[in-house]
């Protein structure tokens, strides 16, 4: 169970990183365009991205606490972003990726609670 447990943190670590690199690097001029759409600062932008760019490189941790630090940062994150897209009455589907993140986070630091748990 652990192996596939450990495997399957991994994969889903490499997921929420892919994802946020996709948005956040290649994708940026998106971010750039819904922060201006919600009348959000450029600076809080900026530090929302440093953020989620270091929370996800601590998901490649060997220290499973460090990996559920990134995990619930990027989580709360999640969490924000979603009050906003509420806020501002979104539709559904905009806010569909923010709530898909927050659930892979909140496995993740499932999944790693887990395996700092010694066996019984």
């Amino acid at each position: 169970m652990n192996i596939t447990m450990s495997l399957s943190l991994e994969v889903l670590s490499i997921l929420v990183f892919g994802s946020i690199i996709f948005v956040w690097g290649i994708r940026y001029n998106n971010i750039k365009d819904e922060f201006k759409h919600f009348q959000l600062p450029n600076w809080l932008r900026d530090l929302v991205g440093i953020l989620k760019l270091s929370f996800a490189i601590m998901l490649f941790s060997k220290d499973l606490q460090i990996v559920q630090i990134g995990a619930s940062g990027i989580a709360l994150l999640m969490v924000a972003a979603l009050v906003t897209h509420l806020r501002l009455k979104s539709e559904p589907a905009r806010m569909l990726p923010s709530f898909a993140l927050l659930c892979a986070c909140v496995a993740i630091v499932y999944m790693s609670n887990q395996l700092l748990i010694p066996p019984a």
